[in-house]
């Protein structure tokens, strides 16, 4: 049988339970010192009461004038049972230098010997003392009464019982422990309140959960490579992970907790999506050199207390996605060629059957000839393998579409000249997207023809892209750069992310994009990656990201 082992009590509870036996010591030990303080007060000023009732009837006339005579009990008795009633003392007794009593609150006493000090007395002294009488233990004051020659000629003792000053300390107390009580009912309603809201906030788990909690809590944002950033109620950031500082190309030095998100530098659109209210779904985002998936979420609670955010970073898998829009047009290209080729075979064959193996020959020659043409030009002008598979690719896939794709003249690319800074993938990613955009803005045209440059320039790779399309709006010349925008029919995959991905690449090359007039009309990119250091980057640093140019859309 397996015995439950009772669960730890929660944060809450231990609090409350501290707290309110904090308030408990707190208030019996007020109480008790309340106690000992009003129990030594009420001492003193019973000893004060009793010292000036008995200087009072010491000093009295009648008291000297009845000492004189032969009976002192007769007038003094009903005297000091006056003065008693009068002034709240337990007795009041008057008696001789030898210390027998005249008066007496029992009267059998009366004759009797005082039961006290009475040497300070005699020797003309006031003095107090706490003394066992024949009412018990009492605080009692004991003073001379003297004649004209200040003669001890009686004395006079006032008093009153200890039980009755404990007794008015026991009133005293019980008022007392009524209000202790209450302020410790109102201070455990008080902690049971506050500690139901920390439970709240808590969610009932002990403080071994917590910390629990929170080294998950710690291990989970260093971990998870997706970037988390939260946001409070005023868009300012309240917490981000690593990732979500690698993403957003924000340091690990800078202190960005507390900071709005409008004052971390990020590119407008992001900023604009991190400030909405409304929820946003995988958003797709681009900073310098990341492609992002954004998606926000309001944490729920009735206000909005904040917004969680999630970021993915998709830059490798939209090159990769780039990569297979090539090898898709690869494949339909060679899907096209193949056609070509059966129809072309046909027609040999079919010329062979009719008995003209020469005019076939001739034919078929003249077909080898012109695709071996075409081949030798683009790997005599570009050695660099991978561009020279997407200019074939390209321009197969352009002869398709009825455009004409050519390399000019004027370029030369030997292999072995790119250096590993600067990836192949990027510059698929620059000249591929040139090469799609120049081809939609030529197709349609009059003889729609796309030439493409490529050559080193001194210690710079130039990428020059041109169509006889329509040109560049001198309004769209910056804004074409940005995602989303296009002056092209929406299409299934979206628009607007082809240029924008080129200019990201560009900068995280560290090289430069411009626009102008192409010379034959439409629109001419061109594109500066460095090959290395030295002057001649210091050189063309200074050329602007984009010019304006008239033209039409692109």
């Amino acid at each position: 049988m397996r015995i439950p082992v009772p669960r730890p009590r929660s944060l809450a509870a231990q609090l409350f339970a501290m707290q309110a036996v904090l308030i408990a010591v707190v208030v019996a030990g007020y109480a008790l010192f309340t106690y000992v303080s009003d129990r030594g007060q009420a001492e003193d000023a019973a000893r004060v009461q009793a010292r000036a009732v008995a200087r009072a009837v010491a000093d009295s006339p009648s008291v000297r004038e009845a000492i004189g005579r032969p009976n002192p009990t007769a007038r003094l008795q009903p005297y000091a049972l006056k003065v008693m009633a009068d002034t709240d003392v337990d007795f009041v007794t008057i008696m001789s230098p030898q210390g027998i009593r005249w008066t007496h609150p029992d009267e059998k006493q009366i004759g009797k010997h005082f039961l006290g000090n009475t040497e300070r007395a005699l020797k003309g002294h006031t003095f107090t003392e706490t003394y066992k009488g024949t009412l018990g233990y009492s605080v009692r004051a004991v003073t001379p009464v003297e004649d004209d020659k200040e003669h001890v000629i009686g004395l006079v003792s006032a008093g009153i019982q200890v039980e009755k000053i404990s007794e008015r300390v026991r009133g005293q107390l019980t008022a007392l422990l009524g209000v202790a009580g209450s302020a410790l009912a109102l201070g455990a309603i008080g902690t049971y309140v506050v500690n139901a809201r920390l439970r709240r906030h808590t969610h009932g788990m002990n403080a071994a959960e917590l910390s629990r909690m929170h080294d998950y809590h710690e291990a989970a944002l260093h971990a998870v490579r997706e970037g988390l950033l939260m946001l409070d109620g005023q868009y300012r950031v309240a917490l981000i992970n690593d990732g979500g500082r690698e993403l957003l190309g924000v340091s690990s030095q800078d202190e960005v907790i507390g900071r709005s998100v409008a004052d971390l530098g990020l590119p407008a659109p992001l900023t604009g999506a991190l400030l909405a209210s409304e929820p946003r779904v995988d958003e797709v985002h681009l900073t310098s050199s990341r492609v992002l998936v954004v998606n926000t979420s309001p944490v729920s609670g009735g206000e909005q207390r904040g917004t969680v955010v999630t970021l993915r970073d998709v830059t490798e898998l939209q090159s990769l996605m780039g990569e297979l829009d090539s090898e898709r047009g690869f494949t339909q290209a060679l899907r096209s060629q193949a056609h070509e080729a059966a129809n072309r075979l046909h027609t040999v064959v079919s010329l062979i059957e009719l008995g003209r193996a020469e005019q076939a020959v001739d034919f078929a020659t003249a077909e080898l000839e012109l695709a071996q043409a075409l081949t030798d030009q683009v790997v005599a002008a570009v050695g660099e393998p991978v561009l020279a598979a997407l200019l074939l690719g390209k321009t197969a896939q352009a002869n398709e579409r009825g455009v004409e794709l050519v390399v000019s003249e004027d370029s030369r690319l030997d292999d072995g000249l790119l250096p590993e800074t600067l990836p192949a993938r990027d510059l698929v990613t620059i000249l591929g997207n040139l090469i799609d955009n120049a081809v939609d803005a030529a197709q349609g045209s009059v003889r729609g023809r796309v030439t493409v440059t490529a050559f080193a320039d001194g210690r710079r790779l130039v990428l020059r892209v041109s169509d006889t399309g329509a040109g560049v709006d001198p309004a769209h010349a910056e804004a074409v750069f940005r995602r989303g925008f296009s002056t092209k029919p929406a299409g299934p995959g979206g628009r607007g992310l082809g240029l924008a991905l080129v200019r990201q690449a560009v900068n995280r090359c560290q090289g430069t994009l411009t626009v102008a007039d192409a010379e034959g009309g439409g629109a001419e990119f061109e594109v500066r990656l460095p090959l290395g250091s030295g002057p001649d980057l210091l050189a063309d640093a200074a050329v602007p990201e984009s010019a304006t140019v008239p033209g039409g859309d692109v």
